[in-house]
């Protein structure tokens, strides 16, 4: 009797303790996620974390228990102490105290879970209309407008903006994982506001800041294209004006990006090992007076051009039509007296585009008022001891066959079908031989600059013709290795 009476007694006062633990918590719903985790976590009389598999600890009470949260998600065997429930998207991780029964933090852990899934649930409801304003904000960014967009978000407290183009075959369900993960929001007078967009089947990220980023968003995206399968260009920092500019380098630089390399900032497409070996002084010279008659706007449609490695990507890189970027270079070869359609000539013009800006306005003028040549370099441009050892390092060692075929493939600007006709083979045996020469050099062919590259290194150690009729070959078209 004495057993039946205390349960009677415990029952009415467990059910009492349990709408008590409830409303607690449903209080705590109503205010933020963060003020759930932190009565979720002073209800066991322990630690509380919602675990994001990209974005790590969403919200962690208290603070240092992150780091243990996002672990006991990872591999729960390891932590067997905690408590676990899956949650919008997330996991929630419980650490009870010791002088918590077990059903008390099970009821609490529990019900933290349904309430961050009824959250979610709400926020998914706004998440539509929230992603189509962001992409607004990104379509007036791009068009100008960054007066009025920077005023909505925080006036002159942003000043510049990093951007990330993405594509691939899962851009939609990353989006929504990556915006699960930046928890975006357009609060005033913050110090750094991400808008993520929906543009033409790629998602943009623009990370507008004061002048340099934490590294947050670039992890947040590199974890992203690593677990869908993305290719990401990255521009930026640049000045909020310059967003256009930003946009279409991240896709040029997007170009150069591969499953080695998922992310590839603009800069480093720019870089050259070859720039700092050249001679200063005549590659200023030269640059200068190569590039007097274009303005800023048109070295850039070039430099992305030649990035890009084709007209159509450069389109969609800039903004623009193909059919007005087409008539733009047309434009652009009869100012600089050159056929920009060659595979030389785009060489020499991306090493004029990187030459180091000259610190004397009249450094590029020559005394007879000429404007230098695109097809021709200056006199021991590249005939020094450092050039030609930067050659062979890059293309030395290539047998015959291998360097006539790239020579030649190079020349078609990459085509391979003109390139397999001119040499008699077929396409399936070039194909395997830039496969190889591929290896051979350890560079990624399918990034235009390196291919330009490749070029001049190739003209720099060139001792004989390396044209298809020096192809060895025994009989019809056998290949013969010598």
């Amino acid at each position: 009797m004495s057993t039946t009476g205390t349960t009677g007694h415990e029952g009415p006062g467990g059910a009492r303790h349990a709408r008590e633990t409830t409303d607690r918590l449903l209080r705590a719903a109503t205010r933020s996620g963060a003020h759930l985790i932190a009565e979720a976590a002073l209800l066991v009389q322990g630690w509380a974390v919602l675990a994001d598999p990209i974005a790590g600890a969403v919200y962690s009470t208290p603070a240092a228990a992150a780091a243990d949260g996002v672990h006991a998600a990872a591999d729960p065997r390891d932590h067997p102490h905690c408590l676990q429930r899956p949650a919008a998207g997330a996991v929630l991780v419980l650490a009870p105290g010791p002088a918590v029964p077990p059903e008390q933090a099970a009821r609490v852990a529990t019900s933290t879970a349904a309430l961050l899934e009824v959250r979610g649930q709400r926020a998914a409801e706004l998440r539509g209309e929230q992603m189509r304003l962001h992409t607004t904000l990104v379509r007036l960014l791009l068009a100008g407008h960054t007066t009025a967009v920077a005023e909505t978000l925080g006036g002159s407290r942003l000043t510049h903006v990093t951007v990330y183009r993405l594509t691939g075959a899962d851009v939609p369900t990353a989006h929504q994982v990556l915006w699960r993960a930046v928890r975006p929001s357009l609060a005033p007078h913050a110090d750094a506001c991400t808008l993520l967009g929906r543009l033409d089947g790629e998602l943009v990220v623009a990370e507008l800041h004061r002048g340099g980023d934490d590294g947050r968003v670039l992890r947040l995206v590199s974890r992203v294209s690593e677990r869908h399968h993305l290719l990401a260009g990255m521009a930026g920092p640049l000045p909020l004006a310059e967003m256009p500019t930003a946009h279409s380098d991240a896709a040029a630089a997007r170009h150069s990006a591969t499953p080695d390399r998922r992310i590839v900032p603009a800069d480093a497409v720019g870089t050259s090992r070859l720039v700092p070996l050249l001679p200063t002084a005549p590659y200023v010279r030269w640059a200068g007076s190569v590039l007097r008659p274009l303005t800023p706007a048109h070295r850039h449609l070039l430099l992305v051009w030649l990035r890009t490695g084709s007209k159509p990507r450069a389109a969609a890189a800039l903004g623009l039509s193909a059919g007005t970027v087409r008539a733009r270079i047309r434009e652009l070869s009869r100012l600089l007296r050159a056929d920009l359609e060659d595979a030389t000539v785009q060489a020499h013009l991306l090493l004029v585009l990187r030459a180091p800006a000259s610190a004397d306005p009249d450094e590029g003028d020559h005394g007879d008022g000429g404007t230098a040549r695109l097809e021709t370099l200056p006199a021991g441009l590249l005939d020094t001891d450092a050039v030609r050892a930067w050659a062979r390092g890059l293309v030395g060692g290539l047998e015959p066959h291998l360097r006539i075929a790239l020579a030649c493939w190079l020349d078609h600007h990459a085509r391979t079908a003109p390139a397999a006709a001119e040499l008699h083979v077929h396409r399936t045996t070039l194909s395997n031989w830039l496969t190889q020469c591929a290896e051979h050099l350890a560079q990624n062919l399918g990034d235009a600059a390196v291919r330009a590259e490749v070029h001049l290194a190739l003209r720099a150690t060139r001792t004989g013709p390396d044209d298809p009729a020096s192809l060895p070959r025994r009989g019809g078209r056998t290949y013969r290795r010598l």
